[in-house]
């Protein structure tokens, strides 16, 4: 990927009073069931890598109910990355550091981020190819510690279809505006995450149709 997509329509960010913080109520409304299945598998410690962090809701909750690992924010936009920072000065935790720009379907990034106890990533691969899906899913793997946990959200298709109306219209949408795009097969994932060296741990059903991956890179 030579570029980040440009994602506005769909994201729903907004100003929130004026300053650096985004609010997504999105973001508002699924960060507690993440944080609920984060918080009984992260690893004991180490380094946690969150990709696309987006608004920075998550990672000042993660932070904070996940007290014994170094979080580090990222994302692709300078504007996500000032609201992210200001969610994390806000919150007063001092386990997250700054956040940095990663563009997570590039090749090559895990050489910049080694040795990764946890990975997480929220409500992106929709929203990106399937050959870039594969891509962040092949570094994520590299990126992990042996034993490191990856963990991935969203809604994605059930066997090849989608298992609400609204999914359906959503994942049409997401199409008619980028043919690349939309909601990847559950089976099409798990067999990334193998290709990518990494084992299933488990597949959660999550609020609103959303599912959560749970990998593990063995060695």
């Amino acid at each position: 990927m030579s570029a980040p997509r440009d994602l506005s329509s769909v994201s729903g960010f907004a100003q929130d009073d004026g300053s650096d913080r985004l609010f997504a109520p999105s973001a508002a409304r699924n960060i507690e069931p993440i944080a609920e299945v984060l918080a009984h598998h992260a690893p004991k410690s180490g380094k946690a890598l969150e990709i696309a962090s987006g608004t920075g809701q998550h990672v000042a909750v993660l932070a904070e109910r996940i007290p014994h690992l170094l979080w580090q924010p990222s994302d692709v936009d300078s504007a996500r990355l000032a609201s992210v920072n200001a969610w994390a000065a806000r919150s007063g935790n001092t386990n997250i550091l700054p956040a940095v720009m990663l563009n997570a379907t590039s090749p090559g990034w895990s050489r910049d981020h080694p040795g990764q106890s946890l990975i997480t990533l929220s409500n992106l691969l929709h929203l990106i190819s399937e050959a870039e899906a594969k891509t962040l899913l092949s570094e994520a793997g590299k990126a992990l510690a042996p034993q490191g946990i990856l963990h991935i959200y969203g809604p994605f298709l059930r066997d090849g279809t989608a298992i609400s109306e609204a999914d359906a219209e959503f994942h049409a949408k997401l199409q008619s505006e980028d043919p690349e795009v939309g909601y990847k097969n559950d089976w099409d994932v798990i067999d990334w995450i193998h290709a990518s060296g990494m084992d299933l741990v488990q597949l959660l059903e999550m609020p609103s149709n959303n599912l959560s991956f749970l990998a593990t890179r063995p060695f």
